[in-house]
């Protein structure tokens, strides 16, 4: 089995996505997310945006090898929202990301086999609407080295293809680098095994 170093993520948020449910209105919504504060910000905003709505309800789910996600039906009967939005993220196989949906009501109670269905519909609806892109799981490296050892490091670099993602070049040099999953371990070997040049997992 070889271990996967891919995932797939939105490429930017979405416009809303309007679904009507028996005078109900959902509106869906996609973020690209990278932790719980960037969830917390795209909820504040839809809050004071739609302020007149009864429920923003979501899903979202954070994390390449360990996923973690959380479901929130918002006043909505248990399961009858949050999970439905969460099964369509699972379904897209997408990570990094958050979907809401905030419902107005139309006057019309729905049942909750009717709001499991309006909320899936709409988080179907939005995630279609979305970029879908993929991206490579990535493992950080810190290089330390004195600056006489700048061509050799540079070289591997080069010759490496690799992503520098910072870099501090004084008498000590430090290079931060991304590399691809499935190449780490080379690269580490690469550089461990050269003499005055230090480098380590962050």
């Amino acid at each position: 089995m070889v271990e996967k170093d891919t995932y797939k993520t939105i490429k930017t948020s979405t416009e809303a996505i309007l679904f009507k449910e028996k005078n109900s209105k959902f509106f869906g919504y996609a973020y690209p997310v990278l932790n719980e504060d960037d969830v917390k910000l795209h909820l504040e905003t839809l809050k004071k945006e739609h302020h007149a709505a009864r429920h923003w309800c979501y899903a979202y789910q954070l994390g390449t090898e360990t996923i973690y996600y959380r479901a929130n039906d918002d006043g909505e009967p248990s399961n009858s929202a949050g999970m439905p939005i969460y099964g369509q993220i699972q379904s897209f196989e997408v990570t990094n990301i958050l979907v809401v949906v905030v419902r107005y009501f139309g006057g019309v109670k729905l049942g909750v086999g009717g709001l499991i269905s309006a909320y899936r519909a709409t988080a179907q609806l939005t995630l279609e609407a979305s970029t879908i892109i993929e991206k490579t799981i990535n493992v950080d490296y810190v290089i330390s080295f004195d600056y006489k050892n700048m061509n050799t490091v540079m070289r591997i670099i080069k010759e490496k293809n690799l992503n520098i993602t910072n870099q501090k070049l004084e008498l000590d040099c430090q290079i931060t680098i991304s590399v691809r999953k499935k190449e780490a371990e080379s690269v580490f070997e690469t550089f461990n095994h050269l003499f005055e040049i230090d480098i380590k997992e962050i």
